[in-house]
């Protein structure tokens, strides 16, 4: 075999070089992987690496070899054993026969997969790699940004309403300072000088006449320095800085009824924990409401969401109506990108399940991108199932999916999430 070794400056970026060039070769096999290693984690696990096995198949590098034309004479060594037209049984087991059983045997090789060590940014970029919130596209939300007004020093111009008094003051005393001290200093002297002539000679002297006539110039010229002067006026200078805001929202909406055992309960946690990491990790700038609801829906925050042991009845349409007042409350000034999804075993109030599909008809799925209502129900579909599929076809902003067990939650998830092609 021909082995190239590199003897090339080895920076400190090199091998990272090699890994993501590795990892581009080598992506098909990593996520397939991946996919496996899933199936044995949970999701509170989901944001750690992960060792990947590579086939050792899969890895092989083209070699030089000898071509097989031509006119070849070989010579093999004797043996003691076969003579020529002797017929050889085949191999028992492991010993040589490459089953991988057998008692261990001195003859025959082989090659180890090659096992990769994903990172936890690695593992969660090849997982995340093909999901997206569908139409995260807003034609005025490339990237929203309210601006609010900031200090920012003082500048020459302005309102009347903004002149900074103190500093103005402070200007305009210094100026003063400034243009009379050459005046000051002169003044002193001449009086000093005034002073001593008096002594000694009258009032009428000329020297005396002529060091007065000096004074009262350089008084009016300090008293023709202005108090203030346009020149010394200070004004607030105020700016305009961007002030990101989310681009989108996600209601996060799950039944915790007492219809919703232990077993549902722990797959809609599962779910929408899993929901939670994407967003958080895809979208830099996503805002969540979490929304759980029995007979009475209530707005919680993260810990209470997943945690709460409170239970009840069931009533849907308590979760939509708060949704929809949280909704216009904070959200209605047409710069967010509104998405919810909804987990439930369907089995709702009989009578309310008709006012919850005219809520998220005429109520929410007009104000929404995307609404996706999971029920999670080992047997046939609920009520609350049969009143939504009447609005799959007449809302495209609309998915239902049906989530058994635990195993059903990636497939459901990635269906509900993944990238829709252009």
């Amino acid at each position: 075999m021909v082995r190239i070794i590199d003897r090339r400056f080895d920076s400190r970026n090199k091998s990272a070089v090699n890994r993501q060039r590795f990892m581009r070769r080598f992506k098909g096999q990593i996520r397939k992987a991946v996919a496996d290693a899933i199936d044995g984690r949970s999701i509170k696990d989901l944001d750690n690496g992960e060792d990947v096995s590579i086939p050792s198949r899969d890895l092989s590098e083209p070699q030089f070899h000898h071509g097989r034309g031509g006119v070849w004479e070989t010579i093999f060594t004797g043996n003691d054993q076969f003579s020529s037209g002797d017929q050889i049984n085949r191999p028992q087991g492991g010993a040589g026969g490459g089953s991988g059983k057998g008692k261990a045997s001195k003859d025959g090789e082989g090659e180890d997969d090659f096992v990769f060590n994903l990172s936890r940014e690695e593992f969660l970029d090849v997982f995340f790699d093909d999901l997206a919130l569908p139409d995260l596209v807003k034609t005025q939300l490339a990237r929203i940004h309210e601006y609010k007004s900031q200090r920012a020093g003082f500048s020459n111009d302005g309102t009347p309403a903004n002149i900074n008094v103190v500093r103005s003051l402070r200007g305009a005393l210094g100026r003063r300072l400034a243009l009379g001290a050459p005046f000051h200093g002169k003044l002193r002297e001449l009086q000093r000088a005034l002073d001593e002539r008096l002594e000694t000679h009258p009032d009428d002297d000329p020297e005396v006449q002529r060091l007065r006539g000096e004074i009262a110039i350089l008084r009016a010229k300090l008293e023709a320095i202005p108090f203030i002067d346009t020149f010394d006026l200070r004004y607030n200078n105020r700016i305009k800085v961007p002030k990101p805001t989310t681009q989108a929202v996600m209601f996060c909406i799950m039944d915790v009824s007492g219809s919703m055992d232990e077993g549902k309960k722990a797959t809609a946690k599962r779910f929408f924990m899993l929901l939670y990491l994407f967003l958080t990790r895809t979208y830099e700038h996503i805002e969540l409401v979490f929304i759980r609801h029995h007979t009475v829906a209530k707005e919680v925050n993260e810990e209470d969401f997943f945690h709460s042991r409170e239970s009840g009845g069931t009533v849907v349409s308590s979760a939509l109506d708060l949704m929809k007042d949280i909704l216009h409350a904070r959200y209605a000034n047409g710069a967010w990108n509104i998405y919810g999804a909804q987990a439930s075993d369907g089995d709702n109030w009989e009578n309310d399940s008709p006012h919850c599909r005219e809520l998220l008809a005429e109520r929410v799925l007009p104000f929404v991108q995307y609404f996706a209502y999971i029920e999670i129900t080992p047997g046939e579909p609920q009520n609350l199932w049969r009143e939504y599929e009447k609005l799959g076809t007449a809302h495209r902003n609309f998915a239902m999916q049906h989530i058994e067990g635990l195993p059903d939650i990636y497939p459901v998830f990635r269906e509900l999430f993944k990238k829709k092609l252009v």
